[in-house]
């Protein structure tokens, strides 16, 4: 992943704010405990979810059964949008991160993931791969998907400021 161009935007940022750092972003999207998935259904509804993420290898990874509602949105449309944060007016970062979720890794990069998820879980969430293929801690199959980001949105509270982390689509 190239290092994106950050901006803040002026126009929905308290005067005294200072852009949030790629760094600090990505800190926060790899700490975050849940996320919400939205994607779109053939007819063109949304559908959002909740779900657990691990960041690796410069994308975030998140995992589907292939008989629920997202793998069926994203077979037809790959484009996705996850948000993380607080529901808290005066701390913290949300994060808004737009791309696009492809299934398919090799067998180094599931086991990446696969460690990614165990150590930030405390060993709560066991992924296993073998085979290349993804397993649920419960042992069945699960597909992994990987989003490569095209932008995220960082919003600062307290001093309120709009960051915009733009990756080269090249």
């Amino acid at each position: 992943m190239n290092a994106p161009v950050t901006t803040l935007d002026q126009r929905y940022s308290d005067p005294r704010a200072s852009a949030i750092t790629w760094t600090d972003t990505e800190r926060a999207i790899e700490s975050a405990e849940l996320f919400w998935l939205t994607t779109v259904r053939v007819d063109g509804r949304p559908h959002v979810t909740p779900l657990v993420a691990a960041w690796a290898h410069g994308e975030l990874h998140f995992t589907t059964g292939s008989d629920e509602q997202k793998s069926a949105n994203l077979r037809a449309n790959s484009h996705v949008i996850l948000t993380t944060g607080r529901n808290d007016w005066q701390d913290g970062i949300d994060i808004v991160l737009e791309g696009e979720a492809h299934e398919g890794a090799d067998q180094r990069l599931l086991e990446d993931v696969s460690q990614a998820f165990r150590t930030k879980w405390d060993g709560r969430w066991e992924f296993t791969a073998r085979d290349g293929k993804f397993f649920h801690p419960d042992g069945f199959e699960v597909q992994l998907f990987s989003v490569t980001t095209t932008k995220v949105l960082a919003f600062a509270k307290g001093t309120f400021g709009h960051t915009v982390h733009r990756f080269d689509e090249s």
